[in-house]
């Protein structure tokens, strides 16, 4: 199976063809073509541009179904009703159900990316957002607990597969001095999506209440954000028509559906059978964990050949263990910022998610002045690595400090809360573009996209454990305090991981 011809339009033309490098008439390296069908210096738009905003559409509507979970779930505590109303612990079950989605979201990154290298980045994209859609949608049409957990599971396997096919295209479609603009102009996406879905919660299930009971009314979320992902899936297939084959994106289905039946069929195993066992919710959501690490191990033993250079190379190997504390940092306070902040100031879930806002909203502003920052480095001679490790920095200070607030403060303010929030997440967010455009670097060209999908099946193991982990210590402890220092612990960790990166000092393009 080869991929759809055309998928990738970036890739350089063969040696020797026109415009190729050292071919009469091309450009010297670096220097900008000038746009197709146009003299050179005219003024027309730049396709990666109309790329880069339907990859930002994606990531929106994804993070959004994502991340809408952590707030229901805060709501359904708050009010005792739904399937946390008889629950013992149900911070620890409601973490546990975040983790379960994200072991769904983790477990398909890999293959997400091998199958992007072999269908076609676009094919994946619009199949991944498609699954997304339908599977929101459904979540708001079932009840009870086992059936909410097997289709959120299921929406993050259908999830998992965006990821490493959005950088990766990205990379393809995107000349090297716009390339981490570009990946954090898209995944801006994603702080808009955690801010829609952290900010109007409420505000859906006042919708919902309209036409549903009051404890009903929580399905309203997830229909609205189902049929938004649904549009946008739409759009983006439309979009991307000239590059999709029919026959191709069925194949792509059924082939990613494959791994995912295993996938759920290995996920709910483990949590039937600890949950049938007595196990807490913690050592659950470990052998989650355990899961993931045999799955790398079995790919390695299948694929060895293919893969290897993606596994074993040093500097790839601590990025992506780098990214676990990325992604327990995210999705802890993505899943738990609304409840924290409620219980520190004892506000109100509107005033708790209004204010929680502010930890996804940094991200619209971080993630494109990171990439444009990189990018600006790279120009400059700069490596990208010394960057990241400065951002990393000055948000591990933030987080210290959020968390001796927290702790010391009698009567939390919101005010401070929020810009706490705000300023550690806006360094957050910057590092995260030039993180994906050194890992662009590093990786070989024809395996970038199992690199992002092994960066992000490796990192999501903070994902799984985040709110697993924090509602257990929440439980435990009444309160949020070793929670949040148990985060600042790991932002810490993930510094002292990162100076030892070697990297590679770009050069400036000429």
């Amino acid at each position: 199976m080869t991929p759809v011809p055309g998928d990738n339009p970036a890739s350089p033309p063969a040696a020797g063809a026109p415009g190729a490098p050292g071919a009469p008439g091309a450009p010297a390296p670096g220097t900008a073509r000038p746009a197709a069908g146009g003299p050179a210096g005219s003024r027309r738009p730049r396709p990666w541009h109309t790329l880069w905003l339907l990859l930002l559409l994606g990531w929106t509507v994804s993070a959004a179904d994502r991340s809408v979970t952590g707030p229901v779930v805060t709501w359904m505590i708050d009010n005792g009703v739904g399937f946390m109303a008889g629950a013992e612990h149900p911070h620890s079950l409601g973490g546990l159900i975040g983790g379960l989605f994200f072991a769904g979201y983790m477990l398909t990154q890999f293959p997400g990316g091998y199958l992007g290298d072999r269908y076609g980045h676009r094919t994946v994209i619009v199949v991944s957002l498609l699954w997304a859609g339908v599977a929101t949608v459904l979540t708001g049409f079932l009840g009870g607990l086992i059936a909410f957990i097997v289709v959120r599971v299921a929406t993050g396997l259908g999830e998992g597969a965006f990821y490493s096919n959005d950088r990766t295209l990205i990379t393809d479609a995107t000349p090297p001095e716009d390339r981490s603009f570009g990946m954090g102009v898209c995944i801006t996406g994603l702080a808009i999506g955690i801010t829609i879905a952290t900010i109007f919660t409420p505000d859906f299930i006042d919708f919902g209440k309209v036409f549903l009971s009051d404890i009903e009314a929580w399905r309203m979320a997830f229909w609205v954000l189902g049929t938004a992902t649904l549009v946008v899936a739409a759009a983006v297939a439309w979009s991307f028509r000239a590059h999709l084959r029919a026959a191709t994106v069925g194949r792509a289905a059924l082939h990613l559906g494959g791994y995912a039946a295993v996938s759920l069929a290995l996920i709910m195993a483990v949590y039937l059978i600890g949950d049938t066992a007595g196990l807490s919710d913690l050592w659950i959501a470990v052998l989650e964990v355990a899961l993931a690490v045999g799955l790398v191990l079995f790919v390695l033993l299948r694929k060895g050949e293919e893969v290897g250079p993606v596994l074993k190379d040093r500097d790839l190997f601590l990025i992506y263990l780098c990214n676990i504390a990325i992604l327990w940092n995210l999705w802890f306070f993505s899943f738990w910022s609304v409840s924290i902040v409620a219980g520190a100031a004892h506000s109100s879930f509107a005033s708790s998610a209004l204010t929680a806002g502010f930890n996804a909203g940094a991200g619209i502003i971080g993630f494109p002045a990171g990439g444009w920052l990189s990018d600006h480095g790279l120009r400059r001679g700069w490596g990208r690595k010394g960057m990241m490790l400065t951002f990393t920095g000055v948000q591990a200070v933030l987080t210290v400090a959020f968390a001796w607030y927290l702790s010391a403060a009698d009567h939390p303010s919101l005010w401070v809360m929020g810009l706490l929030l705000f300023t550690a997440s806006l360094f957050f967010n910057a590092l995260q573009p030039v993180g994906h455009a050194l890992t662009a670097e590093l990786a070989r060209p024809d395996l970038r996209g199992s690199a992002f999908g092994m960066q992000n099946l490796i990192g999501e193991t903070g994902a799984v454990l985040a709110p697993a982990i924090g509602g257990v210590l929440r439980d435990s402890t009444g309160g949020w305090n070793a929670a949040v220092w148990l985060d600042a612990a790991l932002v810490v960790a993930g510094f002292l991981l990162l100076s030892q990166v070697r990297g590679r000092r770009a050069q400036s393009p000429s």
